[in-house]
């Protein structure tokens, strides 16, 4: 019988740990937020025929489609008060009243239309379509789950193709944040880190078309992967075909729905990016709030984030893709300094591809700010800490004539 490379029974290995981190989770509603009471919802709606984008979750046109799990308030028969197509409210008092929670229904925001881009809907629709009604949210946690072991098995095996310790992939497989917001809360950014890595993987290995198509659905899962394109664009070799072919493919995936939904197809963006300071930086950028007014932030961080997209660019090909991407997302979410932990995850998959432990900070550092929600001052100081963290790394390494290595071959520690 042929034996196995040790580095294969490694990554074997490194896979069934991740896989045994995620099992716990699976046992219990999720705990961190209800989006996936959403995702579920979403996928229903798919299923009946109807774009997500056209009615709000209270809507009466689909009273059809409600149960006991997910509106314990309202059967079908009941009628809510709520007809017709979406629409979003511009007046801050208005837009509140019209995505507060319902005790009705477990959907957050359950008078607004879903958010999600086209890929997340297609992925909320073949879970869906595979899950009973009866079974809540959990078959949303096996399939985040299964993600999330799928993209330890990617990490340990792009580890071991670079001759790097394929054991550092345990990072993203047993991190209690992967295990939080995958396998229990069934965060959609499980997917779009593992596409984005996938990105990053065949990027590195020269093949820009795939590269594309990979990233741009990512950006159709979750907007933030859009960020990312600087660090795909190659100026000076002149080859745009990475990030063309990622804006094409996240053009491409909206083109049923807006066939469908028409105008409608925006769905609740406007609103999310007025309620979460996005259009005035009054609640976001929490480390500039420290030192800037809110009419000044939303100026600060464009220009931040452009100078940081030149710098993206200008390096490109001094330095591996994935350091570049993971410093662009890190330097992103330390702009923006989200309250929601789970938006971290792609940064955890791409510190363990670039070697760059030191922004793991960040993530830790978005759930003590959740835990602080409310209290802005705090939020900043705890962003800045990890600020703080990050550069000091950053420093040490450029300094350090003997930088700590990470990516030594297997067996090289031993004597």
């Amino acid at each position: 019988m042929t034996r196995r490379p040790a580095g294969a029974r490694v990554v074997l290995a490194v896979v069934a740990v991740a896989a045994v981190c995620q099992v716990p989770g699976l046992f219990r509603a999720p705990i961190t937020s209800t989006d996936a009471y959403r995702y579920v919802w979403d996928g229903r709606v798919q299923l009946s025929g109807t774009s997500p984008y056209s009615h709000v979750p209270l809507a009466d046109e689909l009273a059809r489609l409600r149960d006991p799990v997910l509106f314990p308030g309202l059967s079908p028969t009941d009628h809510s008060g709520v007809t017709g197509p979406p629409r979003v409210p511009r007046d801050p008092a208005a837009l509140a009243a019209a995505s507060a929670d319902d005790p009705r229904t477990k959907i957050n925001r359950p008078r607004v239309p879903t958010i999600y881009p086209p890929v997340a809907q297609a992925y909320f629709a073949a879970v869906a379509l595979v899950t009973p009604w009866s079974v809540r949210t959990f078959g949303l946690q096996v399939a985040a789950a299964a993600l999330a072991v799928a993209l330890t098995a990617l990490l340990a095996s792009q580890l071991k193709r670079t001759n790097r310790d394929p054991r550092w992939a345990l990072l993203w497989g047993w991190s209690p944040i992967v295990v939080l917001e995958a396998g229990s809360a069934a965060h959609v950014d499980v997917l779009s880190a593992l596409l984005i890595a996938a990105a990053v993987a065949v990027a590195a290995r020269r093949r820009p078309v795939l590269a594309g198509l990979l990233l741009g659905a990512a950006a159709a899962t979750k907007l933030l992967p859009l960020l990312l394109l600087p660090a795909f664009t190659a100026i000076k070799q002149r080859d745009l075909r990475t990030p063309l072919v990622a804006i094409g493919t996240f053009i491409a995936s909206y083109i049923p729905h807006l066939l469908a939904a028409g105008t409608l197809v925006i769905g609740f963006l406007p609103g999310y990016l007025t309620q979460e300071g996005f259009d005035d930086g009054s609640s976001r950028s929490a480390i500039l709030a420290l030192v800037l007014p809110p009419e000044a932030r939303q100026l600060a961080a464009g220009l931040l984030a452009v100078t940081l997209a030149i710098l993206a660019i200008r390096r490109h090909g001094r330095e591996p893709i994935a350091v570049t991407c993971c410093w662009l997302y890190g330097a992103a979410l330390l702009i923006t300094t989200p309250t929601y932990p789970w938006y971290g995850l792609p940064l955890i998959a791409l510190a363990v591809l670039a070697n760059r432990f030191e922004w793991l900070v960040v993530p830790v550092a978005a759930y003590l700010a959740y835990a602080s929600f409310g209290h802005d001052q705090r939020q900043g100081l705890i962003y800045t800490a990890a600020l703080v963290i990050v550069v000091i790394a950053i420093t040490l390494r450029q300094r350090s004539a003997t930088p700590i290595r990470f990516d030594e071959p297997i067996g090289a520690r031993q004597h």
